[in-house]
């Protein structure tokens, strides 16, 4: 009952197929090749191509499917007569004819379906005894062990799902697509081709070599077309190739179809590589519609295997095709089919009814005795030769996917051996039974007259599950082929991915083509680019809708992605990626090629440089000069000229000068954190020093000539120590300030970028906290200016407070000139620094000229004039005092002057002028000629302040 239940099953199964597929039951005496065996392998092969209109089949026959048919039988007589292959066991074959045609495919395999629901029909066993039942060796057909075919992916996809439904495993020699790789779908279906997946990388591959990056398309509709170009346009969005047009050819195209084709691939004529994904017909028919073009710029062809190396193919057509570039499965020719196929003639190969229709069409005559319906081809053809055979003179050639059927073949041999193996190998043994052998015939492609009686093929192994076959032997086999290539199959019952890149040449001093190997494909591209030969064209054509960027540019998108415009880079951006530029930074600068960045150069003051070199000069000979005034000083310590000018503030006076001309120094020495300090401190303290011992020196000579008037007592802090003290406190204020200014802006240096192009290294001093840190200086200066002016009246031979006030005039000129120069020159540090160091210098050297030239003049040139009666003497004081009366000589400033040889000092003329404004208010009185208690009272003033006057600032006039 259960055996009935599942013949009904299966039987409604076939039915509701029937019913899917809208066709009928084919007849029994459908054209077929039969040949009787033990196991029988089904054979679907293109044989006709396809058929207009309703018909399926077309009138003429498909040369590669011919010559694949008779590879299988090729590749069944060499199994059946190798002796170490399934020895005593005979293999059958059942091959039917697709015509390319997927729908008629599933048709004609329903006769395989059929075939394996008779074994349940016991009268194609035998009984001699009670022993186990054999098949029988003349049975035409029998169940379908396994099948080989189809060659085009959309048969292949058709009749995978049939057969998996019967447990029938499958192996293609041509089908590539992608999908036939998903087991769950097509869980029993194999193949010795690589999917269409490799073949789109390769195809990627080959663009990306040529530089190509704008292409269009064509696929053929269908499983292999459409799966195929899929893959590729995966491939080519990934690796930045762009689609200018995607076509489809229609099942049923026509010529205006193809024309309109090549109408689509003109409007872009920036795309001139043309990617063909399409069955061997549908390319004919596309170079056929490019040639009625009449082309004035030729199309350059990337086909896939569909166009591979076929010369039949490209007949009258040399001239559009010539520069295409093939991929095509890479084989290997199997010499031994060629003596195969030519040796055969329409008598001798009587097992393949559609051998006949090769020759006539091969050879174009017509064969004696044929057909009927061949009767209108004898009025125009010739009588075939019976000495006739094929060769490479007529047009003969292997056709490339020979190899793989013969794999194909061997792929079962090689599993059905380890299945009886493991099955009847040992019942064999068992049994006693000798094992019969396969004798080697003088050709091993014969096929056998007579066969073995007796079969070693068990019934365990006829009636074996295709699908524990399929997964437990035909995927775990693994040989090497008849070419010496490695057969074997990934877990999607994939085979090897290996391709042969072709280009197709003129011939040499010839009017003929050939295909040239011009490079491999396995895992990556190998390609001599060196020996393509494009369509009148001598160098590499461009295939790009813009052409990439120069350096330094990137792209901006219009329309397309790969049409673009190429816009620049700022010159301080370089190109982060094709799309967009992004800023080096500060300090940074790109490279030529606009791909990275590098640091520019640092730049500081060079000791070398003009800049640098000028205001050292200037620095140096002012310190020259200053040590030499403070060791003249110091060698004439003791002496009156000396001690009149004050010694403890003009030391004071003279080290401050000393500290701005070594500023110089500090500021064009590279910065550093040391060089840094010592530029805030120099700047600021050596001014402070100057003009703090300055105001204190004025301050003192004012109070003494406006303050002797209004009192008697001896003025106060008028004492060189009391001047030191004072001189210092104001000097502890600058360095008070500057101690303050590191706390909120800590020494140190920074980058400063006046523009893209410079790095300049600088102390971290900001130009107004610079100016802010000589407010205080300023305000000396000030102070010293106004006291200055004050004393711009004091008699002429009081002049130190006019040197001083020279002095004072001509700092506030420069400094005025300094602060704009300063600041206006910020972009240019050398000018800024150079300016800075020249005005800090003269401002020490109008003090130290004004100031100690006259004392230098003196003591250099005149040492007699540096004695006491010049700068200090009492008895002068009284005699001017007591003849001031009425000797008494008035001066162009309205002061008495004594005759008193060359010069008075400073004290004296203090006491004078004291005496002076006595007389003058004692005259008043009415008595001019005797001392008046008044006058008595200033000398005793005078005399009262004589030691504190004996070292005040006194200087000779100049003369």
């Amino acid at each position: 009952m259960k055996s009935y239940g599942k013949v009904i099953l299966v039987l409604v199964l076939i039915w509701r197929t029937d019913v899917v597929i809208g066709g009928k039951s084919q007849p029994q005496d459908t054209v077929s090749v039969s040949l009787p065996g033990d196991i029988i392998l089904g054979g679907l092969f293109p044989v006709h191509e396809k058929g207009e209109g309703a018909s399926p089949c077309g009138p003429k026959v498909y040369n590669r499917g011919v010559q694949r048919l008779e590879a299988m039988l090729y590749a069944i007589d060499r199994v059946n007569n190798d002796s170490n292959l399934l020895p005593g066991i005979t293999i059958g074959v059942h091959i039917l004819d697709t015509c390319s045609r997927d729908t008629y495919a599933l048709n004609q395999s329903l006769q395989f379906v059929r075939a394996s629901l008779n074994n349940l029909d016991t009268s194609i066993f035998e009984c001699s005894d009670a022993s186990s039942p054999l098949l029988k060796k003349n049975a035409s057909s029998g169940p379908v062990f396994g099948v080989i075919g189809g060659s085009y992916s959309s048969v292949s996809l058709q009749v995978a799902n049939l057969f998996r439904l019967f447990h029938i495993p499958q192996i293609s020699p041509a089908s590539t697509a992608k999908t036939l790789s998903d087991k769950s779908r097509f869980d029993l279906f194999a193949r010795t081709v690589p999917p269409d997946t490799f073949q789109s990388v390769a195809l990627v591959d080959i663009i990306k070599n040529f530089n190509w990056s704008y292409v269009s398309t064509i696929h053929s509709e269908g499983s292999y077309g459409e799966y195929g170009i899929e893959a590729f346009h995966k491939e080519a969005s990934e690796r930045h190739v762009c689609i200018a047009a995607a076509e489809k050819v229609p099942s049923a195209a026509d010529d205006k179809v193809f024309d309109a084709i090549i109408s689509k691939l003109l409007k872009k004529p920036s795309a001139r590589g043309v990617v063909l994904f399409t069955r061997a017909e549908d390319a004919r028919r596309i170079l056929h519609a490019a040639k009625r073009a009449n082309l004035t710029h030729p199309l350059h062809w990337i086909a896939s295997d569909g166009w591979g190396k076929q010369q039949k193919l490209l007949e009258g057509l040399e001239d559009i095709a010539e520069g295409a570039i093939t991929v095509e499965l890479q084989s290997e020719i199997i010499e031994d089919f060629d003596r195969y196929m030519m040796q055969l003639t329409p008598l001798s190969n009587q097992r393949n009814p559609w051998f006949a229709e090769y020759w006539e069409d091969t050879f174009n005559c017509a064969i004696k005795n044929s057909s009927e319906d061949n009767s209108t081809n004898h009025e125009r053809k010739v009588i075939c030769d019976d000495n006739l055979r094929l060769s490479e003179k007529v047009g003969y050639e292997q056709e490339s996917k020979t190899q793989f059927v013969v794999d194909a073949v061997y792929a079962f041999a090689h599993a059905l051996h380890h299945l009886h193996t493991d099955l009847c190998t040992q019942n064999n043994e068992n049994e006693g039974g000798q094992q019969s052998h396969h004798a080697h015939s003088e050709s091993v492609w014969y096929r056998k007259p007579v066969v073995d009686i007796h079969s070693q093929a068990c019934p365990d192994m006829a009636s074996y599950d295709g699908k524990d076959f399929y997964n437990n032997y035909l995927l775990n086999v693994s040989f090497v082929d008849l070419a010496g290539s490695e057969v074997k199959f990934d877990r999607q019952g994939d085979g090897l991915a290996r391709y042969d890149i072709l280009n197709y040449q003129r011939l040499d001093n010839s009017t003929g083509y050939q295909y040239k190997v011009i490079g491999k494909w396995f895992n990556n591209l190998e390609l001599n680019l060196e020996t393509v030969v494009w369509n009148k064209e001598q160098e590499m054509p461009t295939s790009a809708c813009s052409l990439p960027c120069k350096a330094g540019m990137i792209k901006k998108q219009q329309g397309d992605t790969c049409c673009w415009i190429c816009d620049s880079c700022e010159p301080y951006e370089y190109v982060y990626d094709e799309f967009t530029c992004r800023d080096c930074g500060p300090g940074l600068w790109p490279y030529p090629d606009k791909l990275s960045c590098f640091a520019l150069s640092i730049q500081y003051m060079s000791w070398n440089s003009l800049f640098a070199i000028v205001p050292m000069i200037v620095a140096l000979i002012g310190i020259t000069m200053t040590i030499f005034v403070i060791v003249l000083f110091a060698k004439n310590h003791d002496t009156p000229l000396v001690r009149a000018s004050g010694r403890e503030l003009s030391y004071t006076l003279l080290f401050g000068i000393l500290v701005c001309y070594c500023n110089t120094l500090a500021l064009i020495a590279k910065p550093t954190i040391g060089s840094c300090v010592l530029q805030r401190f120099g700047i600021g303290v050596g001014f402070s020093i100057i003009y703090s011992a300055l105001l204190t020196k004025t301050n003192r000579i004012s109070r003494i000539f406006h303050s002797a008037s209004k009192s008697a007592q001896r003025l106060k802090y008028i004492s060189p120590q009391s001047q030191v003290v004072i001189t210092s406190s104001l000097i502890a204020i600058q360095v008070l300030i500057t101690m303050i200014w590191m706390i909120v802006e800590p020494p140190g240096t920074r980058f400063y970028y006046p523009d893209r192009t410079e790095v300049i290294l600088k102390c971290n001093i900001q130009d107004m906290s610079f100016l802010f840190s000589q407010l205080y200086n300023m305000i000396l200066i000030t102070i010293c200016t106004v006291y200055a002016i004050k004393t711009r009246k004091i008699p002429e031979n009081f002049n130190e407070s006019k040197f001083i006030g020279f002095t004072m005039y001509t700092t506030c000129i420069i400094w005025l000139a300094f602060v704009p120069i300063y600041f206006g020159t910020g972009n240019s540090y050398e000018i800024q620094i150079t300016t800075l160091c020249i005005s800090i210098s003269l401002s020490a050297s109008v003090a130290l000229i004004c100031l100690y030239s006259p004392k230098v003049y003196i003591l250099v040139f005149h040492p007699d004039k540096n004695v006491r009666k010049l700068t200090m003497n009492s008895t002068v004081y009284r005699r001017s005092a007591t003849t001031a009366g009425g000797q008494a000589m008035p001066t162009s400033s309205g002061y008495s002057r004594t005759p008193l040889g060359t010069g008075v000092g400073i004290s004296a003329s203090a006491n004078a002028a004291t005496i002076a404004a006595s007389s003058g208010r004692a005259s008043q009185s009415g008595s001019q000629n005797s001392p008046s208690p008044d006058i008595t009272h200033k000398q005793t003033i005078i005399q009262n302040n004589e030691e504190a006057w004996i070292d005040s600032q006194a200087t000779p006039k100049c003369e």
